[in-house]
């Protein structure tokens, strides 16, 4: 599980990364990336933070639990290498269902590495 201090946890957050971040695509996520900046005003956690979206369209309800399980771990193995001023949604597609750990984390990191957000 990822501390809390890594978790984006109210609904605007989320809306607000997905709505005004950029975003990258794979065949298994879509990966949102906002950018805080000095005029932004909010407070950091002490790291980047992520939101996870895992639909009905993944599977059902234990697909679902096991993806998102595989996609917090990736997230939480990530965040020593994002800055603090990133709040970052990954958005997990149907074929997130089917995809093994290692091919969400190359999925996750070739559009953080194409949304300029890690090197």
């Amino acid at each position: 599980m990822l501390p809390q201090q890594y978790s984006l946890v109210l609904s605007s957050e989320f809306a607000r990364a997905v709505r005004q971040g950029r975003r990258k695509g794979s065949k298994s996520v879509v990966v949102y990336v906002w950018e805080h900046n000095a005029e932004a005003g909010i407070a950091r956690w002490g790291g980047p933070r992520f939101g996870l979206i895992v639909s009905k369209a993944v599977g059902n309800a234990v697909v679902r639990h096991r993806t998102s399980r595989r996609l917090r771990h990736v997230c939480a193995r990530l965040a020593a290498q994002l800055p603090d001023r990133f709040d970052v949604v990954v958005r997990a597609l149907p074929a997130a269902a089917t995809a093994s750990s290692e091919e969400l984390m190359r999925d996750v990191r070739k559009a953080l590495q194409r949304l300029d957000a890690i090197a």
